[in-house]
């Protein structure tokens, strides 16, 4: 009987997982079309390399941004990034997910480095759906896209030397 009560429980676990999918379902597809939208304002003239993000805060508030380039190459701006930095002079410090999308047809969209540093100053529990151009989506943390990552709370932990700054 206790085998049954196990098989029970973990039944009931997987339904109520499942619910939770079917709930998921209700906003990812939306902010991935968001984001999807966000590609078509992309500026670049360069790379030819059209990038949407549409970023979901707890509040339930979407920021949307595209990639822009620069003749100056490494001044150009991703678009999570600049989602982000929508969002957050907005005053927003916490979200919920993010989407991306692209043109690529073979392969899910995915952050570059740079982009998963800034992604992760955030937190690094937060949903992140990585597109494709028909809607299908593979969803990842922040942990997934940078483990063993560096953030905020890095900065807060006790050093062996305490460096004083001599400016």
């Amino acid at each position: 009987s206790t085998l049954y009560f196990h098989l029970l429980s973990l039944l009931f676990s997987l339904n109520r997982h499942l619910q939770r999918k079917e709930e998921n379902e209700d906003w990812i597809k939306p902010l991935i079309h968001q984001s999807q939208g966000a590609k078509e304002f992309a500026y670049c003239p360069y790379s030819k390399f059209r990038v949407g993000a549409a970023l979901l805060a707890h509040d339930g508030t979407v920021f949307t941004g595209c990639n822009v380039e620069n003749a100056s190459y490494n001044l150009g701006l991703c678009a999570e990034r600049t989602a982000i930095a929508k969002a957050v002079s907005g005053g927003y410090r916490s979200f919920k997910a993010i989407a991306i999308a692209s043109d690529l047809e073979d392969q899910f969209i995915s952050p570059c480095g740079g982009c998963r540093q800034f992604m992760r100053e955030f937190g690094d529990h937060w949903s992140v759906y990585l597109s494709k151009p028909d809607g299908s989506y593979k969803e990842m943390t922040i942990e997934d896209l940078l483990p063993v990552s560096f953030g905020p709370e890095d900065l807060k932990k006790k050093r062996f030397i305490n460096v004083e700054n001599a400016f």
